[in-house]
């Protein structure tokens, strides 16, 4: 009985998955796997899953996440030009770190605006999960702009954002969405142990710094 309900719950959630999320899927998967090889095209596929994303959330009341992907196509063009044309002409864009006061102004700021934006949307709107939509939102923000500079902290605030984010989509019923999560948050760990890997590596070749 129990396997048969299962199997009929699986069968609907295939069903409501419309072809434009798995092809935004596949392509985020894309964005993810080219971003930890340092491939500049990684923005070109984030481009793309990211306009497909815009109308997919809005058309689930998500309307943080849908405004969240007008952001990310902007950051989309400044993560190309930033790989491609750093301002430091004089070397690549490096991994690098932040120190620990800039991550605390980070977390208090990621805070305020969760709870600020969150307890408007839940006033004034028919939003999902207005908290949650707005904290995986103010925090994807901050977090898109990181790996733009190649911060190597990026990857663990992925870690906790994409694990709230999960919830989000399956209570919305993105099932694809959230299975793709799953899946980021094993690549992110893969991906901050690659990226330490690189930055080690620069840090002991002579004449090579990072960038800020």
């Amino acid at each position: 009985m129990f396997e048969a309900e299962m199997g009929s719950a699986i069968t609907t959630a295939l069903a409501a998955m419309s072809g434009w999320e798995i092809v935004a899927v596949i392509l985020a998967l894309a964005y993810l796997l080219l971003a930890m090889r340092e491939n500049i095209a990684c923005w070109y596929a984030a481009f793309a899953s990211t306009a497909i994303y815009t109308l997919l959330f809005w058309d689930v009341s998500l309307l943080m996440e849908s405004a969240l992907q007008v952001f990310y196509l902007v950051m989309a063009v400044y993560g190309w030009w930033q790989w491609r044309h750093h301002r430091d002409t004089q070397r690549d864009l490096q991994i690098h770190r932040w120190p620990l006061r800039t991550h605390l102004v980070v977390f208090a700021v990621v805070g305020a605006l969760t709870a600020i934006f969150g307890y408007v949307l839940e006033a004034t709107t028919s939003a999902a999960l207005p908290y949650l939509d707005s904290f995986t939102t103010w925090g994807a923000v901050i977090t898109t702009f990181m790996v733009t500079r190649k911060v190597l902290e990026n990857w663990i605030y992925w870690f906790v954002i994409d694990g709230v984010s999960i919830y989000l989509y399956l209570d919305r019923g993105l099932y694809l969405t959230a299975v793709l999560f799953m899946v980021y948050v094993v690549l992110v760990v893969v991906g901050f142990f690659h990226w330490y890997a690189i930055y080690r590596k620069e840090a002991q070749i002579p004449g090579t710094g990072v960038a800020a």
